[in-house]
């Protein structure tokens, strides 16, 4: 027997439980489920287990706007976030609306009855049919099942343990171990400190090309002085303003003036480095924010690499040994353990296999409408955060977005939204923007691309983005709305 539900959300992580509390408090005339494959809430933070991880945003912004983050510190670790969102779950009592260990295997919107029909295999591991007027994905952009994996050469050759931070071993012990990790990236600076501290007996990054890292204070002390004197979501939302200044300042200065962004954050590396470590292992060649910037608390890195304990090397590998890596440069790096950070393998929609009447949809021929809606694709939305910002920024406009377009189609009774995509918009670039970083070249032949022009062209600009966003009209020629057929217009028996 059919399952029909109004909205489905795909996925309970940040941006699934974002949406669905915006939804809560702004269409408490819709019902919606949440479709989760794992038996815990929290996506990223969810999945990722290896030491010290970590936001690499300010907590202020990577908190959502109605919820403030009580908390000092800048960078969260990844247990006080998952904290977070329980919290989330329990207020807006989502907790029964999540389907936990139920995957979405297909998903076909039907024209003629103008629903989305969804084929669920849930916690028995039995097939379920869904009908749905809506499909929200909320699956982040990467995925769950494998990570980026180079083709290392001899790689079966090497008797210690090979680990991909993805999948960390619960009881990997590290203690005294000589270990590598490969990777300039988010991941490699946190585990670098991390199982230094941990108790490994040495820790070496082995990256290809040096990465900008700059240093944030750990503790917020002007947020922390603030919530003594004034109400609690009052210095949050002033904090939270000031950090979004700050990140799109600098964002826009490695835009308008990168030579100068670039001296000031090598100059700030070389204070850290204090003569101990060579600057070209910290010295790019691209300018900044070609590439996402890394962040570290309080410099912990550099502290690290000062010290002795840890070290980095620039240097590609030749090939794996029975005891370590060979490089190309002759030196041989010893470890008991080699971690690959070496990415994120790109998946949209959670790997979903969705068709319109039967036809294959490819997101790489479609285009995002204001950064949310496909175009093409009828009653879909996705939320890709910024990857220039806290991803939780575009949740939240993303998310309110939905709701004001979703409450302006029950006032004028349509069934139906679907943006019309215009074929001389399509570029190359990617909704990702023009990162050259790994992962996101390797995004190509996933992603939706972007258009030349507005509504198709993604900013990546928080502020522009929420104005647009705030007060875009719906009655702009591209939204095509249409009414059920009133045979088949229905109201459907909701899950319980």
């Amino acid at each position: 027997m059919d399952k029909h539900v109004d909205l489905l959300i795909v996925g309970a992580g940040i941006s699934g439980i974002g949406l669905a509390a915006h939804l809560t408090k702004h269409c408490p005339q819709r019902s919606f489920e949440i479709i989760e494959r794992r038996d815990s809430f929290g996506g990223t933070w969810d999945l990722f287990k290896y030491p010290g991880i970590r936001s690499d945003s300010d907590m202020s912004t990577f908190g959502f706007n109605f919820k403030p983050w009580q908390q000092a510190s800048v960078l969260a670790d990844g247990s006080s976030i998952k904290g977070y969102l329980a919290e989330v779950i329990d207020e807006q009592k989502l907790k029964e609306k999540i389907h936990f260990k139920h995957r979405v295997l297909s998903a076909n919107y039907d024209s003629a009855q103008k629903k989305w029909q969804v084929v669920i295999e849930n916690a028995k591991g039995k097939k379920e049919n869904w009908i749905a007027n809506f499909v929200f994905g909320c699956t982040g952009y990467y995925n769950y099942d494998q990570g980026y994996q180079p083709d290392f050469p001899n790689k079966e050759v090497f008797k210690g343990e090979f680990v991909n931070p993805q999948f960390w071993p619960e009881k990997l012990d590290y203690t005294g171990k000589k270990v590598v990790i490969i990777g300039s990236g988010a991941t490699a600076i946190t585990l670098v400190p991390a199982m230094t501290k941990g108790g490994a007996a040495h820790v070496t990054m082995l990256q290809r090309s040096p990465t900008y890292i700059a240093s944030v204070p750990s503790i917020d002390f002007v947020y922390d002085k603030m919530r003594k004197v004034l109400p609690e979501d009052v210095a949050y939302k002033l904090t939270r303003a000031r950090n979004i200044g700050m990140q799109r300042g600098i964002y826009a200065l490695a835009q308008k003036q990168p030579k100068l962004l670039r001296r000031l954050l090598l100059q700030s590396i070389k204070m850290q480095l204090k003569g101990k470590v060579d600057m070209k292992h910290f010295t790019p060649e691209y300018n900044p924010w070609d590439q996402r910037l890394c962040v570290v608390p309080d410099g912990d890195l550099f502290k690290i690499l000062r010290s002795g304990q840890a070290s980095v090397e620039t240097d590609q590998i030749e090939r794996f040994t029975e005891t370590g890596l060979q490089l190309k440069s002759g030196q041989h790096l010893e470890a008991d353990i080699v971690v690959s950070a070496t990415g994120l393998e790109i998946q949209i929609l959670g790997g979903i296999q969705a068709t319109i009447d039967g036809k294959s949809l490819d997101t790489s021929k479609h285009m995002l409408y204001q950064g949310v809606m496909v175009s093409d694709v009828p009653n879909m939305a996705m939320i890709i955060g910024y990857i220039n910002a806290s991803w939780t920024l575009k949740v939240d406009i993303a998310a309110e977005y939905i709701c004001r377009l979703l409450n302006y189609m029950d006032q004028k009774q349509w069934a139906e939204v679907i943006p019309k995509g215009d074929a001389t918009e399509l570029m190359d670039d990617t909704v990702m923007g023009s990162l050259s970083s790994g992962y996101i070249a390797r995004a190509a032949n996933v992603m939706p691309k972007q258009g030349k022009h507005a509504p198709w062209k993604v900013s990546n600009n928080y502020l522009a983005d929420r104005k647009t966003l705030k007060s875009a009209s719906f009655e702009d020629g591209v939204l095509k709305f249409a009414k059920r057929d009133a045979a088949l217009n229905q109201k459907p028996k909701l899950v319980s």
